[in-house]
């Protein structure tokens, strides 16, 4: 029997389609596990690869071996911005209104953070060192742009594979910074509070508690941080990660939990790409804006498999059709470690 589920996070309804559930081999990739990823450690031709680093905007920021230059071979983690933007840093971003419509300048940032120079090493693969030094400089673009009074949020993402929105195929992830609070997260902010006035406690943080204590849809967990399907799933396998301990916003990631941090991301990916034969994905950080007290907020990365497509039904009421349950979805993930032991076995 197919189920309506509500998620208290944003109120949003998703329907469980149970007479659509589909396996995890359902989702597979016909041309077969990591056939698409296969390519050369360099391309001539790409604009990320070491090398080509004139063929990119000149970097704002970047990790790099001593003694190298700027804009040359060397280094680590490199980032510059979009050479096509969503939005541009000039002006100040002044609105003004014509009766009905409101607008303002297109004033923001956009930045594409380069993770590393191996054109065919991705997220889950690198060695955890070198995934930290991407995520402290997530971390440090953040904060930077903390400091703008114009902008409001800050939104850094990683589309994967040209299914999910990539362009290029060099391992990347971006980072857009609006001078506007996008209206999901002023909802998700506004129910927090909500709860946390009814409740006397934090949402996210009871949802953390439900889920480990409940233990149906988790996918893994350890000390500072837990990865689990959410109770009303818009997509199959979709994934959030919470830091354990509460934390409204993203710049309050501690040096100490980073390490977790990737370790459980990390685990996550790798059972995602071999549940499902490495399918394309969106990860998304969401996180309290800038500028303003959100005391009751949580911050997380939510990670989006595109494993269906969204049609007319979902565009029109803004309700998901999910065929595969969140619980037999975290329980295919964690099956995917017995299934590689019971292998080593045989």
């Amino acid at each position: 029997m197919p189920e309506l589920r509500q998620d208290p996070v944003t109120g949003r309804w998703v329907i469980i389609s149970t007479e659509r559930a589909k396996r995890p081999s359902d989702f597979a990739r016909r041309e077969g596990r990591e056939s698409h990823r296969r390519i050369p450690k360099r391309r001539d031709n790409c604009p990320f690869c070491p090398g080509n680093e004139k063929e990119t905007p000149p970097e704002v920021f970047a990790l790099r071996l001593p003694g190298t230059a700027a804009d040359t071979p060397g280094w680590q983690v490199r980032v510059v911005p979009n050479r096509f933007p969503a939005l541009v840093p000039d002006g100040g971003g002044g609105e003004e209104a014509a009766g009905l419509y409101r607008r303002q300048e297109g004033m923001g940032l956009h930045e594409v953070i380069i993770e590393g120079p191996d054109h065919d090493v991705e997220l889950r693969g690198y060695e955890p060192d070198h995934a930290v030094r991407v995520l402290k400089t997530w971390r440090q673009r953040y904060l930077q742009h903390a400091q703008d009074e114009r902008l409001a949020y800050v939104q850094i993402f990683k589309n994967y594979g040209t299914e999910a929105g990539a362009s290029l195929q060099h391992p990347h992830s971006q980072l857009i910074a609006t001078p506007v609070i996008p209206p999901d997260v002023q909802e998700e902010i506004r129910k927090a509070e909500q709860y946390m006035e009814r409740e006397e406690s934090c949402l996210y943080c009871d949802m953390v508690e439900t889920e480990l204590r409940q233990g149906a849809r988790v996918v893994a967990f350890n000390k500072l941080f837990l990865a689990f399907c959410p109770f009303a799933s818009r997509f199959p396998f979709e994934t959030w990660i919470f830091p354990r301990q509460h934390q409204p916003s993203f710049g309050d990631l501690k040096d100490e939990q980073i390490e977790d941090l990737v370790s459980l991301l990390q685990d996550v990916l790798d059972r995602l790409a071999r549940a499902l034969a490495d399918p394309p994905f969106n990860l998304v950080l969401r996180t309290a804006p800038l500028h303003q007290e959100a005391p009751a907020y949580h911050w997380h990365l939510q990670l989006l498999p595109r494993l269906t497509t969204v049609a007319g039904f979902e565009w029109g009421t803004n309700i998901y059709i999910n065929p595969t349950p969140p619980e037999h979805a975290a329980r295919s993930l964690n099956d995917v470690n017995k299934e590689e032991q019971n292998d080593g076995l045989a």
